[in-house]
């Protein structure tokens, strides 16, 4: 029953569900239409197909625009036939397809754009005889489809795309982690890797960072039109606050590691990293990586793996600044780099909102 509950909560499986049962309620649905129009019921089926969208918005937007792109089609074959009845049907096909691509670059009909040549397509080869009859039955069942598929999209379980937008917060803030800890060991180890190395890290976790923050979009578009939208809407805002969050802390990350790798404070006239500013600086960034790993509190009154990640945070960023206070100034480039790499860290907790939440019950 687990991976039953599991699957259905996949994006794509509850489309293929919904795309499913719409199609076959448009189909019913046509064929208690008079003849004339249940004799072309297969078009019900092609409108709830593509009205069916990951979202109640989309679906509603994909209706419209595809039906508006539908009628645009059929109205611009229609003409280009009636006034080009003298050449050959090789020159106005060409002519309806070319005329078509150009209406098609009207920005408001987005990703249903394509319907335009299509349809133009379609009435030259099989409407010319009666252009209205047919304009009436294919664009009026596949508006019929299409109203059944943004009612099946709103009734049967409104996608709200949370469970695909916590999964993407968390591989990215599983990242953002390991990549402050890696920093930390290789400063300990005092060999911390050429700029070209990081490369790979850094375009893992800007790939992680776009499915992060398309999954959050969609989250948003979700929300218009969807009656389930004020059930869950701390839910939804707790994912739009942690990947805005997520998404500034990676920014002010990939400026650490820049600085750190380029310049490489902790050998540059402050100190080496036999005599601690190496260690100190690893602490600050494990101390960071804790934060980014504990995102949330406890439901309890006491201190909890929350604070302590805080705390730990908090101590490690303080002794970073006394560090950049106490140290002469040897090498400019050196210290101000370390100098960034503490108000990046301070930047990055403040992002996190890494303070005290509560304080231990006596």
């Amino acid at each position: 029953m687990g991976w039953v509950v599991a699957r259905l909560q996949q994006p794509w499986v509850q489309r293929a569900v919904r795309a499913a049962l719409a199609a076959g309620l448009s189909w019913q649905v046509a064929l208690l239409l008079p003849g004339t129009l249940s004799d072309y019921a297969y078009y019900a089926p092609l409108g709830a197909v593509i009205a069916v969208s990951p979202t109640v918005a989309d679906s509603a937007s994909a209706a419209w625009r595809s039906l508006l792109a539908i009628l645009l089609g059929f109205a611009l074959a229609v003409a280009v036939y009636e006034l080009t009845r003298a050449v050959p049907n090789a020159l106005t096909i060409a002519l309806i397809v070319l005329l078509a691509i150009v209406v098609e670059q009207w920005r408001a009909l987005r990703e249903q754009a394509s319907w335009v040549s299509f349809a133009a397509v379609l009435m030259l080869t099989v409407g010319t005889a009666d252009p209205a009859d047919y304009a009436v039955r294919y664009a009026g069942l596949t508006f019929l489809g299409a109203a059944i598929g943004v009612l099946v999209t709103t009734v049967l379980f409104p996608p709200l795309q949370l469970t695909t937008a916590v999964q993407r917060i968390q591989a990215a803030r599983a990242l953002i982690a390991d990549h402050l800890a890696t920093m930390a060991a290789a400063l300990r180890s005092g060999l911390v890797p050429a700029p070209d190395e990081w490369d790979a890290r850094g375009t893992e976790l800007d790939r992680a960072l776009e499915r992060m923050r398309h999954a959050e979009l969609v989250v948003e578009r979700a929300r218009r039109a969807n009656p389930r939208a004020r059930k869950w809407h701390g839910t939804a805002a707790s994912i739009r606050e942690q990947s805005r969050a997520l998404d500034r802390v990676a920014v002010l990350i990939d400026d650490l590691t820049t600085l750190v790798v380029e310049f490489q404070p902790h050998r540059r006239g402050l100190d080496r990293v036999d005599d601690g500013t190496g260690w100190v600086l690893a602490d600050a960034l494990d101390g960071l990586a804790g934060v980014v790993r504990t995102p949330y509190h406890a439901t309890g009154t006491g201190p909890d793996a929350r604070d302590r990640a805080v705390d730990e945070a908090l101590a490690a960023a303080g002794r970073l600044t006394a560090l950049v206070r106490d140290s002469a100034i040897g090498d400019d480039q050196g210290f101000f780099a370390l100098g960034a790499v503490a108000v990046g860290l301070r930047r990055s907790l403040a992002a996190l909102d890494a303070h005290h939440h509560r304080q231990e019950v006596t």
